[in-house]
């Protein structure tokens, strides 16, 4: 079975939002003593916040519920289990070290124990999986419009002032050598574990029952079927999506209740924004074919591209390496990100031209079809 080549292009696309969102966490610390959520006291932080935070976490998630398809078609029914039970252990472990060492917003242990719930549901019907994932997004859409409720009737029951010297510590420990950095990664990554679980967790989970819906339809493989829609999915979700998107990054920075109505908002809307974005690569993709051939490589590294950003992150902003977290404006560190990102790409077609995988993916392939086992390339 041959790869669909525009969904690793799709992953590569993901891969530069995913960047975007993550690298002001490290370039600017002092803002993690705030809450969760960066600032968006500046145009840079509020595109950041309205453009790219959460939407591309959507598509990446389809694309893992959609790509779980493909491995199931590749392996067969009688070895999915087994394999897939390995490659999420594999996921969790490397979770794990990418958490403790160098991103404490990890999401590899959450797509890890993801996975198996996927597992257990692969046999659900796609109508059923669009259902469940709905009931799911409704439900955390509900949850977030009621907790703004009732702070609404408690209007003096805020969250503590930001301690100055809170973030002043944080930026020293990020950039005060490794043993600062690893200290600051312990405390963070335990705590903020436990939020990406459940900011992300039920939005991830109706991702992937989405992607699972989709890719038991063959629906990116089979465009002549619904290609004719991509217009109006294109302007109905820049329509909805864009206000949605607005919204809540100008709710992000108000008082609490309005930060959570902002969550409820972007709990719906976003997944129409993040549908307007897949579409219009598809469409600049169709025009520009060329470009699968730059994003394909990094799409098809998934793994080694995400740890990788990582890497070269911690290199340019942390103790690791430059230790540049706080020095930079933010139109300045959205640049290193077009920089390093373009690092990635060019790297990613240099190792392709002599081998298979990933480095990170021959790791995960030997830990999913065991020792010594050779299966065809699988195409997802």
């Amino acid at each position: 079975m041959s790869r669909v080549r525009e969904i690793d292009a799709i992953r590569a696309f993901a891969l530069f939002g995913i960047l975007l969102a993550n690298i002001g966490y490290l370039a600017d610390p002092a803002h993690i003593a705030l809450g969760a959520l960066p600032a968006v006291d500046n145009p840079v932080g509020f595109a950041v916040s309205a453009l790219v935070l959460t939407k591309f976490y959507v598509i990446f998630a389809f694309l893992f519920g959609y790509s779980f398809t493909l491995q199931m078609r590749s392996w067969g029914e009688d070895r999915v289990r087994a394999r897939m039970l390995r490659r999420c252990l594999a996921l969790l472990v490397l979770g794990l070290l990418h958490g403790f060492l160098l991103w404490f917003g990890d999401i590899l242990t959450l797509y890890a124990v993801l996975g198996v719930v996927l597992l257990l549901m692969r046999n659900i019907r796609p109508r059923t999986a669009v259902v469940v994932g709905s009931c799911l997004i409704g439900f955390l859409t509900l949850v977030w419009a009621v907790l703004g409720w009732l702070t609404s009737l408690a209007p003096t029951a805020t969250m503590p002032a930001a301690d100055p010297a809170a973030g002043a510590r944080a930026v020293r420990l990020v950039t005060d050598g490794p043993l600062g950095f690893l200290t600051f990664q312990a405390e963070n990554y335990p705590p903020y574990a436990l939020f990406v679980w459940a900011f992300q967790g039920p939005t991830a989970l109706a991702l992937f029952l989405y992607g699972l819906a989709a890719g038991r339809s063959r629906l990116l493989e089979r465009r002549e079927r619904w290609e004719h829609l991509i217009p109006r999915v294109q302007w109905t979700g820049f329509l909805v999506g864009l206000p949605g998107a607005v919204f809540f990054a100008w709710a992000s920075g108000r008082p609490d209740e309005f930060a959570l109505y902002g969550l409820a908002v972007n709990t719906v809307t976003s997944l129409f924004l993040s549908a307007a974005f897949v579409v219009t690569l598809l469409r600049v993709l169709r025009r520009f074919p060329a470009l699968v051939d730059v994003l394909g490589p990094a799409g098809r590294m998934t793994a080694s591209n995400y740890v990788g950003q990582s890497v070269l992150v911690v290199l340019v902003f942390t103790g690791y390496g430059l230790g540049l977290a706080g020095r930079l404006a933010p139109p300045a560190v959205m640049g290193v990100a077009v920089v390093i990102y373009a690092i990635l790409l060019w790297l990613s077609s240099r190792w392709l031209r002599s081998h298979r995988h990933g480095p990170i993916e021959y790791g995960l392939r030997a830990a999913t079809l065991g020792a010594g086992r050779r299966t065809p390339v699988n195409p997802a």
